[in-house]
């Protein structure tokens, strides 16, 4: 007895640096050679990198309930996301239900070019991802409607989700109502709006870049006929009740960002109305149609096999897919924060860093490293700006640098992780393969390089009581 009390009680073990940077490429390794090279779906390296791990740790000396509470801490980090997930199935499925969805691409026939429908499509999801602080409610409603639009015009659909994807996150960066924004202003300790002023030393110039390129793509696309895009057109006005009045639930979302009420809440609600607004057109839906819907999503009947592809979609089950990747990636998350292997590795980053310069790489590297390891957004602005505040104080640096740093590399970055909860988000919203959208949005790279460039000129400031 005596024996296994001295077993249970022994301290638990600590990995040195150099055990935790190898462990970290060797997980790198497993699920790069197996996502990227042997083209896998990401589900089943992360859940190999899982169990890799957890095996690992109890080898090493941790206890099993050491190895479950650290996966079940990683899990509660994702709580909110997973259900974020569910509600915005429910919304793209709700959205073309209602005609929401068909009526936006209807519209957009009608007033974009092919020649401008790259930087029309940027400007408009910036627009709506500042105006609704999300960049998935963005992506799933206008960006659904614009990859449509895109292929009706004959555009690669990977360039296309890349613009949507560069527009939607930066509109959400300098979102006052954006919960990435806002987190990365309380983690460092300043005011909202303090900090989307800083954000816009990088962003606004990546987003005259990004809008530069796109206008240059653009203006290279090869016409398309005119005739497929009215055949479009008559197939969603045939199909669908095209109306401004389905233009509603778009407006109640709007309303509802601004008024700052969580995202579950705004969705549900988006949702629940677009069926009210649905069910109002076509009284005669019954109850078991609209439930399949939101359990199976949408299923287009025009007869037109393009419209019928592109807007059969969403549901709570087109969900489940995602929802299993992100489980296994917030698990892992959960042991590497347990085992400190994280919080090891960002120390001795910050023992090492002693000009602005080599803080901001080092906070920029640890977030990209953050969002490749552990897939979360939310994470990555975290674990950084907790570890990081301290040596931005000691050099004196204003915390905005800080903020800023976290909120480019942090959360702009998730969105081109292929495992990552926004790189799994957008491949299951805009049903694309992340490796064909991730070369085409530009945002996250150029805002990335961008905050680093400006850490090497950022200066101390007095120490202001």
């Amino acid at each position: 007895m005596s024996l296994f009390k001295r077993h249970t009680d022994r301290p638990e073990p600590i990995l040195s640096f150099w055990e935790s940077t190898v462990v970290l490429f060797v997980i790198l390794c497993i699920l790069g050679f197996l996502i990227i090279f042997e083209h896998q779906e990401p589900q089943a390296p992360l859940f190999i990198s899982f169990v890799f791990l957890a095996l690992y740790g109890k080898l090493r000396g941790f206890k099993w309930d050491t190895i479950m509470d650290g996966m079940r801490n990683g899990l509660k980090a994702g709580v909110d996301p997973l259900i974020i997930f569910l509600s915005i199935g429910v919304l793209i499925a709700t959205w073309i239900f209602s005609g929401t969805i068909p009526t936006i691409m209807y519209f957009g026939f009608k007033i974009i070019s092919v020649k401008f429908f790259l930087p029309t499509v940027f400007l408009v999801c910036t627009l709506v991802g500042v105006a609704c602080g999300s960049s998935f409610t963005t992506v799933s409603t206008m960006g659904i409607a614009f990859v449509g639009i895109g292929a009706t015009l004959q555009i690669n659909p990977g360039l296309t989700a890349g613009v949507i994807v560069s527009g939607a996150f930066c509109g959400s960066n300098i979102s006052p109502l954006s919960g990435t924004t806002n987190l990365a202003a309380s983690v460092s300790r300043i005011n909202i709006y303090e900090h989307i002023r800083s954000l816009l030393i990088t962003d606004l110039p990546a987003w005259v870049i990004c809008f530069i390129l796109y206008t240059c793509l653009g203006l290279t696309s090869k016409q398309v006929s005119l005739a497929a895009v009215h055949q479009m057109m008559h197939g969603l006005a045939n199909g669908f009740w095209v109306s401004g009045w389905a233009l509603l639930p778009v407006v109640l979302l709007i309303i509802l960002a601004i008024f700052q009420v969580p995202a579950i809440p705004s969705l549900g609600l988006g949702s629940l109305f677009a069926v009210g607004l649905g069910w109002f057109h076509a009284p005669q839906t019954n109850i078991t149609t609209i439930t399949d819907t939101i359990m199976k999503g949408y299923v287009s009947h025009t007869g037109d096999h393009t419209i019928d592809t592109l807007l059969s979609k969403g549901g709570i089950s087109s969900m489940l897919t995602s929802l299993a990747l992100i489980i296994f990636a917030l698990a892992l998350g959960g042991l590497l924060i347990r085992f400190k292997i994280i919080d090891t590795i960002i120390t001795n980053l910050t023992g090492i860093v002693k000009s602005a310069g080599r803080i901001s790489l080092a906070t920029a590297i640890t977030c990209i490293g953050v969002n490749a390891i552990v897939g979360e957004h939310y994470l990555a602005i975290i674990l950084p700006g907790q570890s990081f505040l301290p040596s931005f104080n000691k050099l004196n640096l204003a915390p905005h640098h800080l903020a800023r740093i976290l909120n480019d590399a942090g959360a702009a970055v998730n969105a081109i992780i292929p495992w990552s909860v926004s790189g799994v988000f957008i491949a299951t919203a805009l049903q694309i393969d992340p490796l064909k959208f991730i070369p085409w949005a530009f945002f996250p790279f150029i805002v990335t390089l961008l905050v680093i460039i400006v850490g090497f000129f950022i200066k101390p400031e007095p120490v202001t009581e």
